[in-house]
């Protein structure tokens, strides 16, 4: 396991990169599959990562508390090497209930990851929803951790503190005054080896 922490790729405010994704629920998303609410959080994540893992919770938690943001879960790593990322593994933890996110996504290709300069798992993006049918209209309004807990057994202040108070802002139309705070996981599993 090598530990990584995000980095700041993307600019707040920068289109967010489009994407189309087979999803554990069988059906192909986009981010204008997501027009209906007000914001996306988009985190990269995989199923093996004790860092991940503790974080389900906190993702199925927003998930459930925020009628107008959508929760997108994406996994990018090399599923060959690492079988317990592989799509038949993330079907499983949907049906079974662990995952309740609105969609989580294979990025089998990981173009979508090296997009938004995904360097770990989990890596949270928020973006503000764009009313249009073009990807390009979303665009960043957050990227860091989703609480102060770095460790897998840590507990946060807060839980999901940090993207809380972003997505509260989003939805208040407002600007996140959040500074960037890296989220830290384990890297992603990138099939060239990276």
């Amino acid at each position: 396991m090598v530990q990584l922490d995000s980095e700041p790729e993307l600019e707040v405010g920068a289109p967010a990169p489009g994407f189309s994704l087979p999803g554990a629920d069988g059906e192909t998303h986009s981010l204008t599959s997501f027009t209906d609410v007000d914001a996306v959080v988009v985190v990269f994540t995989c199923n093996h990562c004790p860092y991940a893992k503790a974080k389900v919770d906190t993702l199925n938690a927003i998930a459930a508390d925020y009628d107008r943001v959508a929760v997108v879960g994406i996994n990018p790593n090399d599923a060959d090497e690492y079988p317990a990322d592989s799509m038949a593994r993330m079907q499983a933890l949907v049906a079974d209930g662990t995952i309740q996110y609105d969609a989580y996504l294979r990025d089998a290709t990981q173009a979508t990851a090296r997009a938004y300069g995904a360097t770990c798992t989990p890596d949270p993006f928020l973006l503000r929803t764009a009313d249009t049918d073009d990807d390009a209209a979303f665009r960043v309004a957050y990227h860091g951790r989703l609480d102060d807990a770095l460790a897998p057994d840590e507990d946060p202040t807060r839980d999901g503190g940090d993207m809380r108070d972003a997505i509260d802002a989003v939805l208040a139309g407002d600007t996140v005054e959040t500074a960037f705070l890296p989220a830290r996981g384990c890297s992603i599993k990138w099939t060239d080896g990276e």
